[in-house]
């Protein structure tokens, strides 16, 4: 058995049930490596550590068939991100306005992992209000990435993903509304998955915004396979909840070969540029998929990366960005400058155009990939395109330097934004290798939409579990 503080959640629920682990044992665990690692990592905002104890401590006697009968996910140690409501907690979504908020309600996505036997040992930090692909803010510091703390876990989930990379819980939530999920997967070396909108409910007023998920992150394919079994499914609080509720394959059935499935294999979408190492482990990622018995193919897709972030924009201005504007203009408020920077930006390049100028943009865009999608079952890509973004930096007005180019904005570095504008398609993010820096890398399998299904069946077919970093204190 792994240390563990590594343990995947689908082996520790194995052993939970055959009396060889306690869920005490396992929360201890967590708790004191998380006690080892976050002077460096910095991934947990609030800790719940004694009423986690407690609550293992229940969950042991259902294992030991006192009481109630274990729940699907019963005794696991969970960090929820901090920008979702969880009653009675603190609610303070990276800023300093809301260092005192705290929630009166609890999202259904979380009440759902809660009625499934969770442990919220802790909450895991995110950029202000969900705006930036890295995780630091005045609140809460700087974030760290376990591999090199130098770099950030990406964001705006970096906690959840830097948390799991470093042992300090089982499972993870996070938000994605342009990438939020995928990146922090992919520089922590870890597994996330952008539900296809609507799978998952979501707390209004976003659950109408198409570009907005709520997901889950974890250290293999079949831990984010079976949470991601629990919280989807409709609510009647949800008009956009989709039904019937979609059931994943377990963990048996998800390691059959893949032959018959075909692929499409894009190192760039045509239009981004990529750094080598982060092309060269896509690459090899897809001769991992071709010796699993895939037809995979190199295709010369076209999704122009200026008019991903036209359409971002248009969107971001007419809602989210507004939100985030809104809460700078409020009496006291002393927003971090990358949350002013994006809905500066925001409103700056929509210009003058309105909701059905982003929709004409976003159809355009959407239309090779569903005609790819006519001849292939997953499109393979990276999930970002740089090798890391720096700890603490906030990129005001530029983006990281990728083989040699200085990029104008973070945004066009981030592979992951154009699937939120195609928001119908599942995306599962995977570890595909590591740069010269120590940072993973991954790879993003896009689904046909609402096909949640095929993404699962290929990243678990191909499936690496890495030796995770030792976080030096």
């Amino acid at each position: 058995m792994d240390e563990l503080h590594h343990l995947s959640a689908t082996d520790a629920l194995r052993a939970f049930r055959a009396r060889r682990l306690s869920p005490v044992e396992l929360t201890e665990a967590v708790i004191a490596r998380a006690e080892r690692t976050e002077p460096v990592v910095n991934a947990l905002c609030h800790r719940f550590f004694d009423e986690a104890l407690r609550q293992a401590k229940l969950a042991e006697r259902r294992y030991a068939g006192q009481g109630e009968p274990p729940r699907p996910l019963e005794g696991l140690p969970t960090v929820v991100k901090e920008d979702e409501p969880v009653a009675g907690q603190p609610w303070t979504q990276g800023s300093l306005r809301h260092r005192d908020t705290v929630a009166e309600h609890t999202s259904v996505f979380v009440q759902r992992l809660l009625d499934a036997g969770v442990i919220v040992h802790a909450r895991s930090t995110a950029s202000e209000f969900a705006s930036a692909a890295f995780t630091h803010s005045a609140l809460w510091g700087v974030t760290r990435n376990p591999w090199n703390p130098e770099f950030s876990p990406g964001g705006s989930s970096g906690g959840s993903g830097a948390a799991l990379a470093a042992g300090s819980t089982v499972l993870a939530t996070g938000s994605d509304t342009a990438g939020s999920i995928r990146v922090p997967a992919s520089f922590s070396g870890v597994v996330g998955f952008k539900p296809p909108h609507g799978r998952v409910p979501v707390d209004p007023p976003y659950h109408l915004d198409t570009y907005v998920h709520s997901g889950v992150l974890g250290r293999t394919v079949a831990d984010v396979a079976l949470t991601q079994n629990v919280v989807a499914g409709p609510h009647p609080g949800d008009v956009g909840s989709l039904r019937p509720r979609h059931v994943l394959p377990g963990p048996a059935e998800l390691g059959r070969d893949l032959r018959g499935t075909r692929i499409a294999l894009s190192e760039d979408l045509g239009d981004w540029v990529v750094d080598p190492v982060v092309r060269r482990n896509t690459r090899e990622y897809g001769e991992r998929l071709r010796a699993a018995g895939a037809h995979v193919e190199e295709v010369g897709l076209l999704v122009p990366r200026a008019r991903v972030l036209r359409a971002a924009a248009i969107h971001f201005h007419h809602g989210f960005g507004a939100a985030v504007a809104a809460e700078d203009r409020a009496p006291g408020a002393h927003l971090t400058p990358y949350a002013r920077a994006f809905a500066r930006w925001a409103a700056e390049n929509a210009a003058d155009a309105g909701v059905l100028d982003g929709l004409a943009i976003e159809s355009d865009l959407y239309r090779p990939v569903g005609e790819l999608f006519e001849r292939f079952d997953a499109l393979v890509c990276p999930t970002a395109a740089t090798s890391g973004l720096v700890a603490g930096e906030d990129y005001l007005d530029h983006g990281p330097e990728i083989d040699g180019e200085r990029l104008g904005h973070y945004l066009e570095s981030l592979l992951a934004l154009p699937f939120n504008i195609m928001n119908r398609c599942p995306v599962l993010a995977v570890p595909s290798g590591i740069a010269g820096n120590g940072v993973p890398t991954g790879v993003q399998i896009v689904g046909r939409p609402f096909d949640d299904t095929t993404p699962f069946l290929v990243g678990a077919a191909v499936e690496r579990r890495p030796r995770w970093p030792e976080v030096m204190t």
